[in-house]
This record gives structure tokens, sequence and C-alpha cells, in this order.
């Protein structure tokens, strides 16, 4: 039956919306299912998404991928299920077995939204089924079934369990790199969505989880519906002038791609595993020749007007910028139906094809041997069987003793942005608590794009704040659940708007900017426990020491490792860091993060 809403779980809370007041616990062990209703204060510490996931990892975030009691937790934010524009997102969160540190994805698809229509604001997935099983959720109703799709690739999943649920249920899955214990295996969510980096889906396989679905026929509560249209059409307006996302080169038109050109043009596409800031052939590869080739259409997540999602004729998915670029660029490739083919098989295989395609130039500069199509499809089918390959680029350059040639931070692959040409980006590799990633304070947006202003991106002169105020702000956006994209446009005065609309807690931008500081901490505690420290905020030797590709009035510099370094203690001090690195006493208290 449809799920109650908040009120009617906490009578005396007769003002507040939003949430559902309820988290399902399933133990795979015991085949157990339970559903518990946090208190009021985990709600208005950690708001949901990100934050919520957080909250429930952190008691087990030291335990191996191994253990039982390690969870997976998947979470809807307040704004999930209303009106409120790209609110379709949710947050998975466990810690990676690729790098040891903790690791979420913020995810898109019908998933988030199902689930919280569905009755729960989250998830929490732990012990370890003894034969392939999967989680069934429909309204109410959870249960843990045994299945008979364990060893097939995605697509065949989708195929078989598809027509046997509602037209709009969701369904979560791994592929065989998943189950054959790949650290790079994805989460794939609806087929043309992914929870792609960090190897979440290597926790499913070793749990015995191979899909997850769900339908919800409720719906959210809203504690003041005109107000929330009153913040949707300020969002939309201010989407709709935005050149970045709805221009004639923006995001809805090119999908992520649009990218490639910019990233080409201001020489900080990363080429021969890194050696290189510049491909020769970019302008061959770019968004404009995929569309002419491949005549993709448009699709987006639930709640989306951008539509950033492209699917092929053929029904297909149409690579993101980082696998255009990783597939090309980094590895030598021309071949343009190589790179969706590339990109399909990964999808199939249930494999992030960011660290896919990094590991690939890794070995491509270990070796000296280029790839053909063949022996690149083949190595993609290696990776996805669990051997050497499969590890990723860190452990196997440690395996070939070439650990310099693992172009990553914290063991996680870096993705198309090289950080000699924009040094917020490489203030923000390091100091991303999932490793090396762009998405945490996505620098992207003032160096490249110059939202909300330009910087200047061969500078570390205020980054570290600007770094700093950038996390929290996303640790919002990823809570909330929202787009990371729309905030090219819009703000968090904005969503402040609409998260006082929904839940009927009055904030201010100021405020979830507060919040989002906790959220961001508290993963800061999470890699402490885990030994994180200095050592491991840092970048690979090779942009300190070697050049990009330099031209057409841009020099690409090797970046001035003393200047790194004293941004990276500017950033620990504004972020209430000592000088390792390490979170505080002083901080955790003031955060309200003791435990």
């Amino acid at each position: 039956m449809p799920f109650q809403s908040v009120r009617g779980i906490f009578p005396h809370m007769n003002t507040l919306s939003g949430w559902t007041g309820s988290v399902l616990h399933l133990d795979l062990t015991e085949k157990s299912v339970e559903t518990r209703h946090p208190d009021l204060s985990v709600y208005t510490k950690y708001m949901g998404g990100k934050g919520l996931t957080g909250y429930y990892l952190r008691p087990h975030a030291t335990k191996e991928y191994t253990d039982p009691d390690l969870p997976v937790i998947i979470a809807t934010g307040p704004l999930t299920g209303t009106a409120a524009p790209t609110s379709g997102r949710g947050t998975i969160m466990s810690r990676s077995p690729l790098t040891g540190a903790i690791c979420d994805t913020s995810v898109g698809g019908r998933l988030a939204t199902q689930l919280k229509q569905a009755g729960y604001d989250a998830i929490v997935i732990t012990g370890m089924s003894d034969t392939p099983c999967g989680i069934e959720i429909l309204d109410g109703d959870a249960r843990i079934v045994p299945t008979q799709l364990g060893g097939t690739t995605t697509d065949t999943l989708f195929d078989q369990l598809t027509p046997s649920l509602p037209n709009d249920a969701s369904i979560a899955c791994i592929g065989p790199a998943g189950e054959n214990g790949s650290p790079m295996a994805a989460i794939m969510v609806d087929r043309h969505h992914a929870a792609g980096r960090g190897g979440l889906g290597m926790i499913w396989g070793a749990k015995n989880l191979k899909y997850l679905s769900v339908h919800g026929t409720g719906t959210v509560s809203v504690h003041d519906e005109d107000a929330l249209t009153e913040a949707r059409e300020e969002i939309l307006r201010l989407t709709a002038a935005s050149p970045v996302l709805m221009g004639q080169h923006g995001f809805s038109c090119w999908g992520t791609g649009s990218l490639f050109d910019l990233m080409d043009s201001r020489r900080m596409m990363p080429t021969d595993n890194f050696a290189r800031t510049r491909f020769e052939h970019a302008a061959e590869l770019n968004a404009a020749a995929y569309k002419k080739r491949f005549s993709p259409t448009s699709h987006g997540c639930m709640g989306c007007h951008i539509r950033c999602k492209k699917t092929a004729q053929d029904g297909r998915n149409m690579p993101e910028f980082e696998t255009m670029s990783h597939f090309t660029a980094l590895i030598g490739n021309t071949n343009m139906a190589l790179v969706l083919t590339a990109n399909d098989t990964c999808g199939k295989l249930g494999l992030d094809p960011v660290s896919a395609g990094a590991t690939l130039a890794c070995r491509r500069e270990i070796t000296g041997e280029d790839y053909t199509a063949e022996s690149l499809l083949a190595a993609l089918h290696e990776m996805a069987e669990g051997g050497d390959l499969g590890q990723g680029s860190h452990t196997f350059a440690a395996l070939c003793e070439r650990p310099e040639a693992s172009m990553s931070v914290k063991g996680l692959e870096l993705p198309a942005y090289d950080p000699r040409g924009a040094y917020g980006m490489a203030l923000a590799y390091a100091t991303s608590t999932r490793g090396g990633c762009q998405l945490r304070a996505y620098p992207v947006s003032h160096e490249i794009l110059r939202k909300p202003v330009a910087t200047d991106r061969f500078s570390f002169s205020g980054k570290a704040r600007i770094i700093k105020i950038a996390e929290d702000m996303n640790a919002v956006v990823d809570s909330l659940s929202a787009c990371k994209f729309i905030f090219l446009a819009a703000s968090l005065e904005e969503y402040a708007k609409a998260y006082t609309a929904v839940t009927g807690v009055a904030v201010s931008g100021h405020t979830l900017l507060e919040i989002g500081e906790r959220i961001y901490y508290n993963e800061r505690i999470m890699n402490a426990a885990n030994g994180f420290d200095a050592a491991d905020d840092d970048l690979p030797e090779r942009f300190f020491t070697e050049a990009g590709t330099s031209g057409g009035g841009i020099t690409i510099a090797p970046i001035d490792r003393d200047d790194f370094l004293t941004a990276r203690q500017t950033y620990y001090r504004v972020r209430g860091l000592d000088q390792n690195g390490i979170p505080t006493p002083e901080k955790i208290e003031k955060l309200g993060l003791n435990r």
C-alpha cells in the first residue's frame, strides 16, 4: 500500500513533509527485512542522499568489502519525487574496494523516485547471500528472492526482468565485472545510467546481490505547493537563460560531449596516458561528429528538463565526455564507432568506462602496444573477468613495477581534465574524498565554463577557499538530491526556497552550505579512520615534472609543487583540518559529528 507521509509517522511534526520517515534495512544473510524510523535530527542534520548515506556508513566505514556488515546504502533526497527540477537523482554509497576510501555516487534514472514513492527515504543493505539473489520492492512490500540471472550481462537482465514489471519501475543491477570481483565494477540503472566510479558493483557481487527492482505508487507530501511552484519557475527561468545548459552548444543539445571541443581548445585533453595534453585528431571526434554519424535522440533522468543523455538510433547509449576522451585521446584511438562499441560493452559488462579507459592507457604506456578494435574489446572482457587488468591502473601498474604509470589519486583513475591546464582542478583532484574525481568541487564551472565568474585557471590564488565552498555546495546538491549541472544556472538560494517549500523547514542558502560542510567533513573523518592523510591528497608526479602540450598561445607548464603544497595547506586550514589533513576534535565537535 502507498506510504504514509512523514506526519503520519511523527504525529507531532504536523508541519513537515518531504521525507517519508522510513528507512528499509535488508540483511541478505538472514533474509530479513525491517523498516526503521530515524530520529528527526538525522534528517535535519544530514538531509538525505549523500548526507544520509554517509550517516549510515560511518559506523562501518573501516570494514572490508568482504565483511558482511559493510553496508551499501541507497538514499533519496527530500526533493526527490517532487516538482523541484532535476530532483530525480539519488546516492549510492559504501567503502570503495578500489581505493579503500569512502565512495558515493549520484545516480539518475528512475531509481530514487521509485524508492521514494514506495515509501522509503533510503535502503541499507548488509549481509551476504549464499546464492545469487535480487531485492524486489513494491510499495511497502520488500523481499529478498533467489535468481537464476547470475552471470548474465546487464542488457540480458534488463530484457528478462522488464516485461514482468510495471512500465515505470526501476531496475539496478550488476554485470559480470561485479560478480567476478573487479573493483572497477559499476551498478547499472535503467539501462542508461550508471553508478560507475569506485567499484560499488563489486560490493554487490561480494554480497551475491544481482539486482534491485523498485516500484512505488505513493506520492510525496509537499508542505507548500504554491511556494514550490514559485521556486520551480525561478529555477526553470534561470535554466532557460543558460547557454551552457540550453544553448545551441549546450548540454541539452549535445550532452556532456559539448565539453570535448573546450578541452581541446584549452590544451587540457589528456592524451597518451596524460603524457600530452592535446590530441591532433580531436576535431574529427567531437560531439558534432557523433551527432552526424549516429543521429542520437535525447532523454534524461526523472524530473529533469535538460535531457543531457543521448541514445543512438540503434538504442545504444552515446558516450559521455569522459568516455569520448578516454577511449580516443588517452589511448591513441581514432575509431569513433569503436568508442560507441566500447561504451556499450562497458555497460553490458558493468564496468566503469572512465577507470577502464585509464587502465587501458596505463597498460599501453607500459607495454608500448597500441590497440586494435579486437584487442581493445578483448581487454574489456579481460577486465570483467577479474584478472590483473580488472584490478584498475593503480594495482596493475604496481604489479608491472611501473607505479608511476597509473594516473590516479587515492587509487581512483583521473577523468578527462588534465590538471596542468586548470589548477583548481589539480587541488580538487587531490582533496576529493573519493579519489581522482572532478565532481566533488567541479572547478570546470569557473575555470572552463566561466560560471558563476571566471577564475584564472593557471593560478592557485583563492582556489583553496573556492574548492572548499564548492565541495560543501555539491554535498548539498547530492543530498537534496539534484543535478550538479543545473547549478551552472541556478544557485542554493533558489534551491533553499524549494527545500523550505517541500519540507517546511525554513533555511537559507547559507544554512544549506553549513549542512554541506558537515556532510563533507563526515567523509574526511571516515577516510582518516582508514589511514588517509596528506600523503594521499596528492597528484601523480608526472604533473609536477613534465610539461603538457603548449601551442596556440597557451603554455602548459608543469605544476609548481611548492605552490600546490601551499594551496593544499591553505585548504586544510580553511577546511578545519590539521597540517596533515586530519580532522580535528574541535571541528568535529563544532559540526556536531561526535559519536
